[in-house]
């Protein structure tokens, strides 16, 4: 396949269908809906496509296979209020596709297209998984049964990049993005009038005194040469300004660059919460939500998809940095070899933010250039 108005155009409508569906994690219905709805009109020669909740999978047979190659996108969009002005902006209110899934899964569709009328030597898995933003898809996708039935001997995944212009491929071997958990903590005391503190326990107190506390955390015991983060992103406690709050909750990220640092860091993060409570006279609970592994790009083939890049008449290579991003696709890198790479967008706002605004025109030099790819690969 190569460039013209009719890839442009399909690229786009399938894009901003995507984009007005926006789900949360586990709840794709719409978009699960829209994608096979969309298969459904591609030959089926070669073609088998199951669900797994709200995922896809979809296997393309190949004509002399020897074995599997496997494409990941991922599906979920995020909570929060979209402030664009997009005339195909979100129809979901509190919903948005503001991290790129919208555009990941363009980019799968029209390579699925393709390659259900051009199929490859070897076979093809293209993986289309829920809940990349949370709770989690990859891990519970990993060990399902159709994906163990199609299990590829390697896997590829891109994810826009807001900071480098249209048409750039950034991608390093080795780790590429963090380890990351989320971070839950509450604390219950005693609440009552706030005229009479001395008979209360106040949580708003000890939340404000443990937010303090948490950053010493990175600074006094991950070794500087190592790298972590400690991020707390919202505080709620109490219900009128003149009764003391019996209960407060914080909720946050940690970041880091090895396990071995997660590790220390929670380990802290509890001791923490322990002298909280002697300090305090309260009670706390930990809860750590989503857990992702690193993102660790196979040394070999992403010197190989660096050489591709770098050779391809599509797309332009730049090198990258490790970077505290999380991503749930190092669950597959875990198990099966393969890379990731950033996608140049040219955002003036970033990822996560209400006012992503991707440039469509990064899609096709991604979809010729993966097209060379997996045919470069299925020729090994």
């Amino acid at each position: 396949m190569t460039s013209s108005p009719m890839m442009t155009e399909r690229l786009a409508n399938y894009r901003r269908a995507l984009h007005q569906i926006p789900e949360k994690g586990f709840e794709e219905y719409k978009t699960q809906r829209f994608i096979l709805n969309t298969l459904a009109g591609f030959p089926q020669d070669q073609m088998e496509v199951v669900t797994w909740h709200t995922g896809v999978l979809v296997k393309i047979h190949g004509t002399d296979p020897v074995k599997t190659v496997g494409y990941r996108t991922d599906m979920d969009g995020l909570p929060m209020e979209e402030e664009t002005a997009l005339p195909f902006k979100s129809e979901h209110p509190g919903m948005m596709h503001a991290c790129g899934h919208d555009m990941h899964m363009a980019i799968a569709l029209t390579l699925v297209e393709h390659f259900a009328s051009n199929p490859a030597r070897d076979h093809l898995l293209f993986i289309f998984q829920p809940a990349e933003e949370g709770p989690g898809g990859a891990k519970p996708m990993l060990d399902s049964e159709p994906f163990q039935r199609w299990q590829p001997d390697e896997m590829y995944a891109l994810h826009i990049a807001p900071e480098y212009p249209v048409k750039t491929v950034a991608v390093k071997p080795g780790i590429l993005f963090a380890n990351t958990s989320e971070l839950f903590i509450d604390l219950y005391g005693q609440g009552g009038h706030a005229a009479y503190p001395h008979k209360t326990e106040d949580m708003v107190v000890a939340a404000s005194y443990f937010v303090t506390q948490l950053q010493t955390v990175v600074a006094r015991n991950v070794p500087p040469l190592d790298a972590a983060v400690v991020t707390i992103g919202k505080i709620t406690g109490g219900s009128k300004q003149n009764i003391i709050a019996d209960h407060a909750r914080l909720e946050g990220t940690i970041r880091t660059l090895s396990l071995e640092s997660m590790n220390e860091v929670k380990s802290r993060i509890e001791s923490l919460c322990k002298g909280t409570e002697a300090s305090f006279r309260c009670r706390t609970s930990i809860d750590y939500g989503a857990n992702y592994c690193q993102v660790y790009n196979d040394e070999e083939l992403s010197e190989q998809l660096i050489s591709a890049a770098e050779n391809s008449s599509h797309v332009s290579y730049t090198a990258c940095d490790k970077a505290m991003t999380g991503e749930d696709f190092g669950y597959f890198l875990e198990k099966i070899p393969g890379a990731m790479f950033w996608l140049g967008v040219n955002s003036e706002h970033g990822l996560h933010s209400s006012k992503l605004n991707a440039d469509e025109e990064a899609m096709e030099p991604a979809v010729n250039f993966l097209i060379e790819w997996i045919n470069g690969r299925t020729a090994n």
